[in-house]
């Protein structure tokens, strides 16, 4: 369990965020997500492998959290998931050789055996909560 300060730092120390399984289509939660993040002066990276090489919210989109760490100018500080929670083991270990500093899991999505692998990496851990409510709140 997070606690309020523990997000806020981790909102507060981020500068580029990548966003798996952002959604082209702005209805979608994924999207909507991202275009605020963005508002708010984040760097987004969309991450779909059905969108590749497309453009999101201004940004090209990668096939993987591999791709788009190695074409990215920027570190990745926040994997943000959009991803139901069986794909999480497979996105820690992606986040883990790319160096990431926090995974996101956002509302609905959790997994307590990639969070333990994940913190034991040193990585800060956030499940079942959206990254939108979170910064508006604290932020």
């Amino acid at each position: 369990m997070n606690t309020n300060k523990e997000l806020r730092q981790i909102l507060l120390h981020a500068k580029t965020i990548a966003v798996v399984g952002l959604s082209p289509n702005p209805v979608r939660p994924s999207h909507e997500v991202a275009a605020y993040l963005q508002t708010q002066g984040y760097t987004i990276i969309p991450v779909n492998p059905n969108e590749a090489g497309k453009l999101i919210l201004g940004e090209t989109c990668y096939a993987s959290l591999a791709e788009a760490a190695s074409h990215a100018a920027k570190e990745i500080d926040i994997v943000d998931c959009f991803r139901q929670s069986d794909a999480m083991p497979a996105l820690v270990d992606d986040a883990i050789s790319i160096g990431a500093r926090c995974i996101w899991m956002q509302l609905g999505v959790s997994h307590s055996s990639a969070a333990m692998t994940a913190r034991s990496a040193g990585i800060s851990v956030v499940m079942d909560r959206c990254i939108k409510i979170d910064h508006a709140m604290l932020c």
